[in-house]
Parts: structure tokens; sequence; C-alpha cells
């Protein structure tokens, strides 16, 4: 077994990171420490937790880490619908954010299936 970053879904993760960091730069400057800083934070999550489940010596810990990425990448997806509705963020942008946060979580989904817990 190799190590998290062999992972595609960490490779896409990480390039999430990036574009979530490149769009909330242009949020208002009030949401510095609001949604910007909470969406910033989800992202960081996904790729983190895919690493620190890597890190750990078992599939059971694997898994929870995996589910934990889950979840952020699921929170993602809804503070990016917030702000698309709140015209942070433009529908294009939007629709491509989306597109990429709906990859990493099928792959996550098929990735913790693929794990198999004695």
């Amino acid at each position: 077994m190799g190590t998290h970053k062999d992972l595609l879904v960490w490779k896409k993760s990480i390039e999430l990171v990036t574009l979530v960091y490149q769009i909330t730069q242009s949020f208002p400057k009030e949401e510095l420490y609001g949604l910007s800083n909470q969406m910033r934070r989800c992202a960081v999550s996904i790729p983190s937790n895919i690493a620190e489940g890597y890190g750990r010596c078992s599939d059971k810990e694997i898994k929870h880490f995996l589910h934990i990425s889950l979840g952020s990448a699921s929170e993602l997806e809804t503070q990016l619908i917030i702000a698309k509705e709140l015209e942070f963020i433009a529908e294009d942008a939007s629709e491509s954010m989306n597109g990429r946060i709906n990859e990493i979580i099928k792959m996550l989904s098929s990735l913790i299936k693929s794990i198999h817990v004695s």
C-alpha cells in the first residue's frame, strides 16, 4: 500500500483547497472570519484527514478519517450553495467547484467501501 500522496482523491482535494482559497479572496471583507474562513477550513480538512487516516496503522482508523473527509466535503458543498445564494460567487464558478466537490465525494465513498474492516 502506498501513502496518501499516491491517492487521486488526495491530489484532487489539494487542488480544491487552492481553488477555495482563490475564490474566497474575492468575498466581502466582513466574511474574512465568517463564511470565507469556514469554507477554507472545510477544504483543508478534506486532504488533511485523508493524510491522517493513512498515517494510522489500521483500516478501521483509515476508514474513520475518510468519513471525516467525506463530512467536510459535504459541509463545503453546503457552504458553496450559501456563497452562491449570497452572490459571493458567480454561477459558472459555483458549478465548476460543485462538480469537483461531487467528484471528491464519489471518490471518497468508493474508497470507504473498498476498505474492509474486520
